[in-house]
């Protein structure tokens, strides 16, 4: 009998024991539950109220650090420019600024030139960086991307550099010319011969001045506000009819052909300008007695037809090298032919912005010695005005997009080469020397 009440004691003690065990287990992992962890710090709790709700609005890159460095909040615009990784901030310079700033609570800013991420080419991403404490614990940093301002701010001062260069030229030679003429004021002869370099030189000055004040039209006006309807085959009798007398002069033929009755649809006075411009190029850039071509024709494109003008010439041609510069302001392939012939290197600058805010582009064929073919493409009339009607809000973006205006064409053609001119198999020519 005491046996069995030892055994029955045993169980009793055995079973408050394990019960007691469970309870404290039991306390024990909600306490553990309750206790935050590393991950746990890194939410939005730990942000100071309404700190979360300004970095969702704000424009800059940002990134929030506790005291251990680690990532709290970061944009996705800081994923995006490849400042954090694996939770961390990975661009050290920055790193060590909120080091900085955590220690002594001041305000930083700094400059930098960060590589870019997924090329391999050395381009780097120029951004400021500003670090902040905020609170006790965390600090904030707020980046700027100012990639995009430095570019424009380059091309703004290489612009006024070479316009202040090509204006520079005519007005020093009218000085010198104008002071050999009060010098040879006794010589009729002399006087006669400094007047008509002065004359060439006015023309000059005139003419860059005047294609300035296209290129700085042609980029701030919308082309779709006084759009009209506009017959092909007039832009391309009046560009014939600006360049006749140029060509008459090197005895060059002018051909023009193509599809008849096609329309575009844009500023008339911009389309005229940027088709003489090819034209006239064609013509000065060719030798005496060959030939300039002119042709239109419709190309069918997913969204609406386009039209293609080629003007195609036997001229000296393009090298590798610099067909991808010819579309840039001031550049001249050949500076010397270009200074003797009144080029100013900003006519195709012309043609590129006026294809572009006409919704179509410019592309250029040439090889060396053989000639080159200049195709500029726009959307045909009916197209391009239900493109406008059907995007009236878009924003101008750069020199792709602009407001109101059709997009690119998608597709890419190449035009003929010379010896195949494309003017050369198209119906109906009709020859203008």
């Amino acid at each position: 009998m005491d046996v069995n009440a030892a055994v029955a004691a045993a169980a009793a003690i055995a079973g408050v024991l394990t019960g007691v065990i469970a309870m404290l287990a039991f306390r024990w992992s909600e306490r553990d539950l309750k206790r935050p962890t590393r991950t746990s710090l890194h939410t939005d709790a730990v942000l100071p109220p309404g700190v979360d709700t300004v970095l969702s609005v704000l424009r800059s890159s940002a990134v929030v650090l506790d005291e251990a460095d680690a990532v709290v909040k970061a944009s996705s615009a800081a994923y995006a420019l490849g400042l954090v990784r694996g939770g961390r901030l990975a661009v050290e310079p920055m790193l060590q600024m909120a080091r900085d700033t955590r220690r002594d609570g001041e305000i930083r800013q700094v400059e930098l030139d960060l590589p870019r991420r997924g090329t391999g080419r050395g381009e780097a991403l120029a951004v400021s960086a500003r670090v902040a404490p905020l609170g006790s614990r965390l600090v904030m940093l707020l980046v700027e991307d100012l990639t995009e301002a430095r570019r424009i701010e380059a091309v703004r001062r290489d612009f006024v550099a070479n316009v202040s260069h090509e204006l520079k030229t005519p007005v020093g030679a009218l000085s010198l010319l104008s002071e050999a003429v009060m010098d040879a004021s006794d010589d009729p002869e002399a006087v006669t011969r400094f007047a008509g370099r002065m004359q060439i030189e006015a023309t000059r000055l005139t003419n860059l001045v005047q294609e300035l004040i296209d290129l700085s039209r042609v980029q701030n006006d919308d082309p779709l506000e006084d759009a009209e309807p506009v017959r092909v085959d007039e832009l391309v009798a009046e560009a014939v009819d600006r360049c006749r007398h140029a060509a008459g002069t090197k005895q060059i033929t002018m051909a023009a052909g193509g599809t008849a009755d096609l329309h575009v649809y844009g500023n008339r006075g911009q389309l005229a300008a940027a088709l003489g411009n090819l034209v006239e190029n064609a013509v000065n850039y060719s030798p005496a007695r060959t030939r300039v071509g002119i042709a239109a024709r419709r190309v069918g494109a997913p969204g609406g037809d386009f039209i293609e003008l080629a003007v195609t010439d036997q001229g000296i041609g393009i090298s590798e090298k610099d067909k991808e510069r010819v579309f840039e302001r001031f550049y001249r392939v050949d500076p010397a032919r270009s200074r003797a012939t009144g080029g100013t290197g900003l006519g195709l600058a012309i043609v590129k912005h006026v294809a572009a805010s006409h919704g179509g582009e410019v592309s250029v064929w040439s090889s060396e010695g053989q000639g080159s073919t200049f195709t500029l493409r726009l959307p045909e009339a009916g197209s391009a005005r239900d493109r406008a009607h059907q995007h009236p809000d878009l924003d101008e973006d750069d020199e792709d997009g602009r407001a109101g205006r059709p997009a690119r064409p998608s597709h890419e053609t190449h035009p003929p080469a010379p010896d195949s001119t494309a003017y050369a198999t198209l119906p109906s020519p009709e020859v203008l020397p």
